[in-house]
């Protein structure tokens, strides 16, 4: 999160992790290099065990916490390498074929930020619109418009992307995307 490849967040994102870092030094009165150090006292070993530590002994909520914890314990391949972090993501060679024609299809608009995240690899401009996460050889495709945008979209079911994506489909071939550049489009758009 610190470290994180600024060429793959919005204005809007790097603004808001600016003030996560300031924040934390004015409401808590220690800075992050501070926190870091009280991290590295934290008996958990597990992040999610170390994020309740956190809470329970300090306070600091979850996204305080995890600016602390992934500048104390940063990850072997992060924000900072999204190459490597999209290698560890899309290990399917068809997924990640798949990916590339997301890509494509996304790279026809203007302005799109491509942010490389642990579990899916999201598109935004001032706003995320899309992401796209593998499914095997296939990839889900989230868009911030309702299903109706498009006859392939239904309603998400496991969307932790992002609830602004109001909407999924199942792509297990590129000449899916085609019908579905309208519905991208208008994502883009209204983002």
């Amino acid at each position: 999160m610190p470290d994180a490849d600024t060429h793959s967040l919005t204005e809007r994102q790097r603004a808001w992790f600016a003030s996560l870092r300031e924040g934390l030094e004015r409401d808590t009165g220690r800075t992050l290099d501070q926190w870091v150090e009280i991290a590295r006292t934290c008996p958990e070993t597990k992040h999610r065990a170390r994020l309740a530590w956190f809470k329970a002994e300090h306070g600091l909520a979850q996204n305080r916490a995890s600016l602390v914890l992934s500048t104390a314990f940063p990850p072997e391949v992060g924000w900072n390498d999204p190459e490597a972090l999209a290698d560890t993501l899309w290990k399917s060679p068809g997924a990640r074929a798949l990916l590339d024609a997301v890509k494509e299809a996304m790279a026809t608009l203007d302005d799109v930020v491509t942010g490389q995240r642990k579990a899916f690899t999201a598109f935004s401009r001032n706003y995320q619109f899309a992401a796209a996460r593998p499914d095997g050889d296939a990839l889900i495709l989230g868009l911030a418009v309702p299903p109706e945008a498009a006859a392939q979209l239904e309603p998400p079911t496991r969307a932790s992307w992002s609830e602004r994506l109001k909407s999924q489909t199942r792509i297990t071939t590129p000449d899916e995307i085609a019908p579905l550049i309208p519905a991208i489009r208008r994502a883009w758009q209204e983002s």
